[in-house]
């Protein structure tokens, strides 16, 4: 059985591209990837007070992907110097999926953080990596990041890749 790899982009400008770019340089690998565009789902902001009108269909339809996933690339660009409010969000709405094994979702699953950033990207990598951490992935150590003066280095998206694939479980 193939591992299942997906690519998430939180944005659909140049981390789309990116995450596009990616998934043809996956191909050289034995797993299966997929980019999942987070706007293509339709999360109303999470609150306390929205979850009383019950899990949104795409909330749930986002949890079964993640965990279905055996591992991730996760591409964000920053956002005053952050996350980008849609990433949060769509976490937000996993881990209040009605599911008490919401966990499942991320634990022990390896996950490649990547920007593309027209700032230096170096805060929304960090915001990734603690906030990825905290709910249980397996941050690999090797980060892809690129702006508008630095394009991808195809060397390390590769070797980044090829330790995603032998980390994940299938």
């Amino acid at each position: 059985m193939k591992k299942e790899i997906l690519i998430v982009a939180a944005s659909d400008g140049n981390n789309l591209k990116l995450a596009n770019t990616l998934l043809d340089v996956s191909k050289d690998y034995d797993a299966n990837f997929e980019v999942l565009k987070l706007s293509d789902f339709n999360l109303p902001i999470y609150t306390s007070s929205e979850e009383k009108n019950g899990t949104p269909k795409d909330a749930i339809a986002l949890t079964d992907k993640f965990m279905k996933a055996d591992g991730f690339i996760v591409i964000a660009p920053e956002y005053n110097g952050s996350v980008p409010p849609i990433l949060i969000n769509s976490i937000s709405w996993i881990s209040r999926s009605g599911n008490d094994n919401w966990r499942d979702a991320f634990n022990s699953k390896p996950v490649v953080l990547a920007t593309h950033s027209g700032g230096g990207g170096q805060h929304v990598l960090m915001a990734m990596q603690e906030q990825f951490s905290f709910i249980g992935c397996t941050i690999i150590g090797r980060k892809l990041h690129t702006h508008y003066q630095k394009q991808l280095n195809f060397d390390s998206a590769k070797a980044t890749i090829e330790q995603l694939v032998r980390l994940a479980k299938a």
